[in-house]
């Protein structure tokens, strides 16, 4: 499962993703981890926007405190059944989450875990399904996401043999249907992303470590 992305720059973003109401403000990361501020794009009263949300779902508790947590992403098949999540879906609370890649872990023989980068081929920025909450609290309000994650091609599936998931990638033209289109029809873009459209490489360990966030990090090991 992916736990780290690579974000483009708010310039590239915006040739990808155009967005009637751009409230996001960010740089180019390239080691952004669950529970750090990600750029959303989101329909909110008939308009697209873009805003940052803490990825990984925060939720409200029965105690009335906001709990957050390490949930970056959710496999699509459970969107429509688990208790969590079925709300959200339903009331369309979809997202785009556009990055420039990201980073899997293969378990080698030796025992260590090797990243790798993935990034598209002809496509230096792309756009992730996801969706969001809101949790409310006392007067603390925070606005929270996960990627959406379908089976795994033939090529991730032979790093992430763990989980054989991968974020769910979408189309540009694929970009409005996903955000204002009913819950069966969005359910029909969650599909595995073409093995021959992809590529990746081994990449430094420097990745494992948040303090290291610089472009060297995607570099071929």
């Amino acid at each position: 499962m992916v736990q780290r992305l690579v974000i483009p720059s708010r310039e590239e973003v915006d040739r990808e993703l155009s967005v009637a109401r751009p409230w996001w403000q960010f740089s180019a990361r390239f080691n952004v981890a669950i529970s750090q501020s990600i750029p959303v794009a989101r329909l909110h009263e008939r308009e697209t926007e873009g805003v940052m949300m803490r990825w990984g779902l925060a939720q409200k508790t029965a105690q009335g405190t906001i709990n957050f947590t390490s949930q970056g992403s959710v496999r699509s098949d459970a969107l429509r059944c688990a208790q969590d999540h079925r709300s959200m879906w339903a009331h369309g609370e979809r997202g785009i989450v556009p990055i420039a890649g990201f980073y899997l872990w293969q378990r080698t023989l030796a025992g260590h875990d090797q990243p790798y980068y993935v990034r598209l081929v002809n496509r230096p920025v792309f756009g992730i399904a996801a969706f969001w909450d809101r949790a409310e609290a006392d007067e603390e309000v925070v606005e929270s996401c996960a990627l959406v994650s379908v089976d795994a091609n033939p090529l991730l599936a032979e790093i992430d043999l763990a989980t054989g998931q991968m974020p769910a990638i979408l189309r540009s033209e694929e970009y409005p249907a996903w955000l204002s289109s009913s819950a069966d029809q969005a359910n029909e873009l969650l599909r595995p992303y073409p093995q021959t459209r992809m590529v990746c490489h081994p990449v430094a360990p420097y990745v494992n470590h948040l303090e290291f966030d610089e472009p060297s990090l995607i570099r071929p090991a």
